[in-house]
């Protein structure tokens, strides 16, 4: 429900040098077992071969409007019915000016004007072209027109220039045509979600951590924005790149969580903190580096403010708030604990001992317990991004639960 798997996308490709590289995605939509099939314009067929995208995709690739061996069959009217969404890439000037003005002079553009499925565009072009007032009105037009647009990437060209004008990279990419096929249940939305550990520092070469990778509050943001929603990321140190589509803001210690995650929960419909915070910070920060000899084996310790505790206070009606509780044991009772200590609405457990559930693994098990009387839901050991949704799911039953009591 939440992947690309058995979608049915149809891949436009036109003239450009950046056609390569959209061999790659094909392939990369193959491995996710979606259905691929590639429309490719008589220029794209100039740089790539349809047999480079016939073997990636294992489908016909289809080029000429009136194909010697098509039959009776329309073939832009099938395609453009099958389609689950269309992703067009790369777009050349050409291409953004036939579509904007609506023409039907080849395949796919014919297919682009029958279809009925989100289209999603990835402009490629020199960064003079792109610049130019002409391609600008016809993005501004396409827009109108209710395509969904990606911004081309700046860089070094193949023309040798540098500027904005670049093909988008596919990891900036897939998150938006997942969002085209994943059901908008968290439209409008604002989520706020927490990732990552807190670094507390002692001197400028030493801090106090803990093992978070922030993989499951990443993987938070890219379910929700893939959902719809609106989501802000703070993120602790994490070596994981931003998610497209999210605005995040990076913090180091937890004080500066503290500040940036308040500054944003005001106005947030879903708080989710996932972020291991650093419970202590050392009493003295140290300017230099303390030399090995002068190092006091007794470190003084002062509480950090619980930023949990502070969102449960100022919880506002219909916000929803959500913690996590990383045990070794007794982890119901550990959950309930919390969530009633910290005015919480749901409370995801997980025992970070057990195998593939820890930190910094690629699964988790999570134990989901909420404030209303239903019973405790354990989920299985899943992917996190898996995990993610399944929680999202028990967020999206709760805003419908709410709109039944009004």
């Amino acid at each position: 429900m939440y992947t690309l798997a058995g979608k049915n996308i149809v891949v436009g490709v036109s003239g450009s040098i950046a056609a390569f590289k959209v061999a790659g995605w094909v392939s990369a939509l193959a491995k996710a077992e979606a259905n691929v099939t590639v429309i490719m314009t008589e220029a794209a067929q100039r740089f790539v071969t349809p047999l480079t995208f016939a073997a990636l995709s294992g489908n016909r690739v289809y080029g000429a409007m009136f194909a010697a061996d098509a039959g009776e069959e329309m073939t832009h009217i099938r395609l453009a019915r099958e389609a689950d969404v269309m992703l067009i890439a790369p777009a050349s000037a050409q291409t953004l000016a036939r579509l904007a003005h609506g023409l039907a002079d080849d395949l796919l553009a014919v297919t682009t004007l029958a279809t009925r499925a989100p289209v999603l565009i990835c402009p490629a072009m020199n960064s003079a072209m792109y610049s130019h007032a002409a391609t600008r009105a016809n993005l501004e037009t396409l827009r109108v027109h209710g395509y969904h647009l990606l911004q081309a990437a700046s860089g070094v060209l193949a023309c040798g220039e540098e500027g904005q004008g670049r093909l988008a990279e596919w990891p900036d990419v897939q998150p938006f045509l997942l969002r085209l096929v994943t059901p908008q249940d968290l439209a409008k939305k604002k989520i706020l979600v927490t990732a990552g550990p807190t670094r507390e520092a002692i001197d400028p070469a030493r801090f106090l951590s803990n093992r978070s990778s922030g993989k499951m509050g990443y993987a938070l943001a890219r379910a929700a924005m893939a959902r719809g929603a609106e989501v802000v990321l703070v993120s602790g140190p994490s070596a994981l790149p931003d998610p497209a589509g999210v605005r995040v803001r990076r913090v180091i210690s937890a004080l500066d969580m503290y500040e940036a995650v308040l500054a944003e929960a005001a106005d947030a419909d879903v708080v989710i903190k996932a972020a291991a915070v650093a419970d202590y910070r050392p009493a003295t920060v140290f300017d230099e580096k303390v030399k090995k000899d002068q190092i006091d084996t007794s470190l003084s310790l002062i509480a950090n403010p619980d930023i949990l505790l502070e969102l449960g206070r100022r919880k506002r009606p219909g916000q929803i708030l959500i913690g996590f509780a990383a045990e070794t044991r007794n982890l119901e009772a550990a959950g309930r604990k919390k969530l009633a200590a910290k005015n919480l609405d749901l409370i995801a457990v997980n025992n970070v001992k057990a195998a593939g559930g820890g930190f910094e693994a690629e699964t988790n098990q999570l134990l989901l317990i909420g404030r209303d009387q239903v019973a405790p839901e354990a989920l299985p050991l899943v992917s996190k991004d898996a995990a993610a949704h399944m929680l999202l799911d028990r967020v999206s039953w709760l805003f419908r639960q709410a709109a039944r009591l009004q």
